[in-house]
């Protein structure tokens, strides 16, 4: 995908070409990042663009604070409610009785955040794709953090995944920070502000650096594939 709306500076493209010039882009900031890019690899970023806002917010809530597999195995119990359907609708889930989602492994905070967002689905402040794709960041991060149990890192796993956004810097994210405390050998991990104003310099590939700040090794020695 590659598509952008100069009015409102959405920056969505994470194409194969896109990915070659951030690689070229962050490998010449400096001689930890050209080192980190050539040991790594190209960027495989992987986005479910498929996904409407809605699916991609619910299931992100399903594995908040969980390891992936006990994620995958509330999302697998909870698809096998609704039969072949690939994924239920807002209405669906709002019809879905507490004592059943329990059932499922999900916890009272994370089911009523569900049902927030099936409702706000169906009231329209979570958007459809072609509404979320012409809206900026900025206006996304506020519009859904609105909602109960939906932080800025869960909208910006949308941004990335869902709405591929190429500019997305989620400096909440531990990974992101630690990541990038490993790359320069600092004595502290920096903070979500420190972070922040460094990642300006990664602009307009905050998302490939992000990528790659979740790849460094907790060993210098080792390599991760996650």
């Amino acid at each position: 995908m590659s598509s952008s709306t100069e009015s409102i500076m959405i920056a969505a493209d994470i194409s194969e070409h896109a990915y070659r010039k951030a690689e070229k882009f962050l490998s010449a900031l400096d001689s930890d990042w050209a080192r980190h890019i050539a040991h790594i690899g190209p960027c495989r970023h992987a986005s479910k663009p498929a996904r409407e806002p809605y699916e991609a917010l619910v299931r992100a809530i399903a594995y908040q604070q969980l390891h992936a597999r006990a994620g995958d195995a509330i999302l697998a119990r909870m698809l096998a409610l609704f039969g072949d359907s690939a994924f239920p609708t807002a209405q669906q889930l709002l019809d879905t009785p507490v004592d059943i989602l329990r059932s499922c492994g999900f916890s009272a905070s994370k089911i009523a955040t569900i049902h927030g967002i099936a409702q706000a689905a169906l009231d329209g402040i979570v958007p459809l794709r072609a509404e979320a794709l012409t809206t900026s960041d900025d206006a996304l991060i506020e519009r859904l953090t609105s909602l109960r149990g939906v932080g800025r890192w869960t909208v910006e796993m949308l941004l990335i995944y869902t709405l591929e956004r190429s500019d997305i810097l989620p400096a909440d994210d531990f990974g992101v920070r630690e990541g990038y405390r490993r790359l320069k050998n600092m004595e502290q991990t920096p903070t979500k502000k420190q972070i922040s104003d460094i990642g300006l310099a990664w602009s307009p590939y905050r998302t490939v650096a992000a990528w790659y700040l979740w790849r460094l090794p907790k060993n210098p020695a080792a390599s991760e594939t996650v």
